[in-house]
């Protein structure tokens, strides 16, 4: 008893001791501590450095599978599959996800990111000038500010359609049921104004090094055009499924009618783009000869010529562990499609696959000189196959060869075995295992290795000039037609790309076909396709479909015809219209009732 005594009263002038400390820590403050915001903003290092926060709302789309609220868009669309079946993206795979358990930091993040932006935009002219810090200066931080603040808008519309617009900070004693959802051309106008005042404070380039990753002129032209792209497009525009969409007080929130001078206005606002950023000396990415190589460092070598704006993800080895085959320490998840893999053009120009069977098998283009059976008798000059290769990867667009590790190819420092005996196949009992006989090799660093933990700075690019390229043609085919200009656009990518020119005469409709699938596999894998396909309202095709791959199943070696049956992993779930806009999450409703819930949810 007397020890229990003892310990007691050694936890209770320990806990004295602690409570005294901590209160002389509470009142033991520096002079900077606890100051109003007016105050900081008197001083320069605390402006900037609240305006270096707003920048924490950047999403880091480099996150496929896991932080799976910034990016579930890979999977989810017809790209990708991956082996993990409670990821987010595979809820909505399953059509299983609901306004409960939807991905709801977006919307979180995207708002919190605003409200800082509004705070700054709100106190920045406190900060009083001096020689180093000039009116110039001052000026561009309000730029980045203002480009944020229209950036975090973009990122809520892409998915919400109409959002409540916030341009000033809320406090806590508003009153938020006030805060409602706005007409989509409200939203939209808001954006592109907002880009239009940035535009005017911001440098086309980069000041000095210490800024790369900051937003500039170029960065804002490329966000109006983006936006404008999507306001022309059938989901946003005049689109008959939203159009009695209202919220509680009676307000349309989706625009009545078509209206086709919106695909003018986004040709219009491409073009400026393109034309500005080349200016200023902002190019197509052409630093190697070999395409093959020229396309896989485009997304290797940071901040190049044709990055008009990109995020810092740091020091990171995510990329490779998630597509890095088993062999070389990898968990072979990052899965393309079968779909994805038949997109690829063959090197002459013409697609190699026409369409599917009903029971999934592809109907196959002669004339393309596809084949689908045997093996390659020897090697390629190049490097893009080896001997034993199917001929089914043999002479496709060279960004097939720098985007997809199949079968056979040769990744580092060996040819990867998919076949399920093989060093990379399914074979064991663990969780990490390729699904469907292809590995994402696009932005993956050869040069890493995971064994050694050696990893590369990794950026992810949300804007290039090679995107503005395709938004002006497609824009501009939709407003006229497939004019020379139309055409001078989109084989600039594909001369960038190694692939013949389009075939002359064109008609509007085939050549619509022609720019979808450029921006299928130019774009591939950089958060476009879902998005693409849902502002053309045809993701109850493309997200409502089986997925096929090789069977992984099968297999002992790299010729076994068995491994290269293809296999349906997955049959998907779309509803529409209800799968065209994700759910407000819940709770952000339960706090504001005001917010109108998304059709069907």
């Amino acid at each position: 008893m007397k020890k229990l005594q003892y310990i007691i009263c050694s936890i209770l002038i320990m806990q004295l001791f602690l409570i005294s400390a901590c209160r002389k820590d509470f009142l033991d403050k520096s002079p900077d501590e606890d100051i109003t915001i007016e105050e900081a903003f008197k001083q320069r290092k605390y402006a900037e450095a609240f305006l270096v926060d707003i920048y924490a709302g950047l999403p880091n789309e480099i996150y496929f599978t896991d932080m799976v609220d910034v990016n579930p868009f890979i999977v989810a669309s017809d790209e990708m599959n991956i082996p993990w079946p409670e990821k987010f993206p595979k809820l909505m795979n399953k059509g299983a996800w609901n306004s409960f358990n939807v991905a709801g930091q977006i919307y979180k993040n995207m708002y919190e990111g605003i409200r800082k932006a509004n705070i700054f935009l709100e106190h920045i002219h406190i900060t009083p000038l001096s020689a180093e810090f000039t009116q110039t200066t001052k000026d561009r931080w309000i730029g980045e500010a203002t480009f944020l603040r229209a950036f975090y808008h973009f990122q809520v519309m892409r998915i919400y359609g109409p959002v409540p617009i916030m341009d000033y900070s809320a406090g806590v004693a508003d009153d938020f049921t006030k805060i409602r959802r706005k007409p989509l051309d409200q939203c939209v106008k808001f954006v592109v104004d907002e880009c239009d005042k940035a535009i005017t404070l911001l440098p086309m380039n980069v000041v000095q090094t210490r800024d790369i990753g900051r937003p500039t002129a170029a960065a804002t032209l490329a966000l109006k055009a983006r936006v404008l792209l999507y306001n022309a497009s059938p989901l946003w525009n005049g689109n008959p499924d939203y159009r009695s969409f209202a919220d509680n007080e009676g307000t349309k929130l989706f625009p009545q009618q078509y209206d086709e001078n919106k695909w003018d206005l986004a040709a219009a606002a491409a073009k400026d783009c393109i034309t500005k950023c080349e200016s200023a000396g902002y190019h197509l990415f052409k630093n190697y000869a070999d395409p093959v190589k020229n396309y896989q460092q485009l997304f290797i070598e940071n901040n190049n010529p044709e990055v008009l704006f990109a995020r810092n993800s740091g020091r990171d080895g995510w990329m490779e562990k998630c597509a890095f085959p088993g062999s070389l320490g990898g968990w072979d998840g990052w899965n393309p499609t079968q779909g994805q893999i038949d997109a690829y053009e063959m090197d002459n120009g013409m697609a190699p696959i026409t369409g599917y069977s009903t029971d999934g098998s592809p109907i196959i283009n002669a004339a393309s000189g596809y084949v689908e059976t045997g093996y390659a008798a020897g090697n390629e000059p190049t490097g893009k196959w080896l001997d034993g290769t199917r001929n089914m990867y043999l002479r496709r667009d060279p960004r097939f060869y720098a985007t997809i590790n199949f079968n056979g190819a040769y990744f580092v420092d060996r040819r990867v075995q998919f076949w399920k005996s093989g060093a990379d196949g399914m074979g064991g009992d663990g969780r990490d295992y390729n699904t469907t006989g292809y590995l994402l090799k696009k932005f993956i660093d050869p040069g890493v290795s995971l064994t050694e933990q050696r990893y590369s700075l990794k950026t992810w690019i949300f804007f290039r000039l090679g995107e503005m390229y395709l938004n002006y043609a497609e824009a501009l085919n939709e407003a006229d037609g497939a004019t020379s200009d139309v055409y001078k656009a989109v084989n600039a990518i594909r001369d960038r790309a190694g692939m013949p020119f389009l075939p002359v005469s064109l008609t509007k409709e085939e050549m619509r076909t022609r720019i979808r699938n450029e921006r299928r596999v130019e774009l591939a894998f950089e958060t476009h396709r879902y998005f693409d396909c849902h502002r053309w309202k045809i993701a109850e095709q493309t997200d409502k479909a089986r997925v096929y791959g090789m069977n992984v199943a099968a297999g002992t070696s790299l010729k076994d015809d068995d491994f290269y049956k293809r296999t349906l992993i997955e049959t998907r779930v779309f509803q529409t219209p209800k799968h065209y806009l994700f759910p407000i999450p819940q709770d952000e409703i339960d706090k504001n009732p005001s917010i109108a819930q998304n059709p069907g949810w």
